[in-house]
């Protein structure tokens, strides 16, 4: 009678009502499990419970609460362990276990209480951008426009196959003042590189080096060879130089490393990932394609985008 009344325990969890709107879904799949774990001040850390005390598949009681959501996305286990798949952004935030037992017959009922503060996160953002020069016609000129998209063809073409996508950030023409030659007409273009879901390129991609910084790199080589060729290309010409050619070492490739909005680097709150875009807490926000949360007393959810 004694070992029985001193398996009978009660666990539970209950979910804070601080948790930012509904956004879209975040690519994470989280486990949690708070067995023999103690409360504040410091959480996390592991301590052994009385020896009297013995949890069991059919001794626990689960105990659900109304404030959390309980449906597929968020189930708990027979043993009391809180499992997300397909975890949303809106999910984020403070998650408390408690813990209800009672060491021996003749002991008062104790409790164990832990809270968690639970993050979402997406991978960063990467991509190269990339500037290029070309002399050019008069900068009212057809020829320059109807080049330029002749430019951007044959760039995406040439990363079509790694599943990457290369844009075209901006395009200006400028009269340039050059020592011998005058002035002469140059454009100035600024691309980006950026990857694809591997599902959305032409071919399947199942190999190890499928992950988009391997394929990012690739594209990068394809695009120096390509602007090295075309010096080749017009060093080897007995002829005038075209009205258009590319301006020999004018190539300029950058690595840009961006969080989505709503989401920023932490090291100092996420020391153990300080390159993860980790979403931004109350009292912080991002608005755009940044590197870190901005502050925001106001701000009182989690991912917010915008100051209110």
């Amino acid at each position: 009678m004694e070992a029985s009344a001193a398996g009978r325990a009660r666990r539970g969890w209950r979910r804070a009502r601080d948790a930012g709107s509904s956004l879209s879904r975040a690519a994470v799949l989280l486990f949690l499990s708070a067995f023999l774990v103690r409360a504040p001040p410091s959480v996390g850390y592991l301590v052994r419970l009385p020896r009297a005390f013995r949890l069991t598949q059919d001794a626990v009681k689960i105990v659900g609460s109304s404030s959390f959501p309980e449906n597929s996305t968020a189930q708990i286990t027979s043993t009391g362990s809180l499992v997300f798949q397909n975890f949303e952004e809106s999910m984020s935030g403070v998650y408390t276990c408690f813990l209800e037992y009672k060491p021996s017959v003749e002991e008062v009922v104790k409790n164990l209480q832990l809270k968690y503060i639970i993050y979402a996160y997406r991978e960063p953002h990467y991509y190269y951008q990339f500037t290029a020069r070309y002399h050019a016609a008069p900068c009212n000129s057809i020829y320059n426009i109807s080049f330029e998209k002749k430019l951007l063809q044959i760039l995406s073409k040439l990363v079509l196959d790694l599943s990457c996508e290369i844009s075209l950030l901006k395009s200006e023409c400028h009269h340039v003042k050059m020592q011998r030659a005058g002035l002469q007409n140059e454009l100035f273009f600024t691309f980006s590189v950026s990857s694809l879901d591997t599902e959305k390129g032409p071919k399947p991609c199942t190999e190890h080096n499928c992950d988009s910084s391997n394929r990012l790199s690739k594209a990068k080589n394809l695009i120096e060879r390509f602007f090295n060729q075309q010096v080749e290309v017009l060093g080897r010409r007995a002829e005038p130089l075209p009205e258009i050619y590319y301006i020999e070492g004018t190539l300029q490739m950058v690595w840009i490393n961006r969080c989505f909005p709503g989401y920023g680097m932490n090291i100092l709150q996420h020391p153990k990932c300080p390159e993860c875009c980790v979403i931004c807490s109350p009292g912080s926000y991002n608005p755009r394609d940044g590197i870190h949360c901005l502050q925001c007393n106001s701000s009182m959810v989690y991912g917010a985008k915008a100051c209110l």
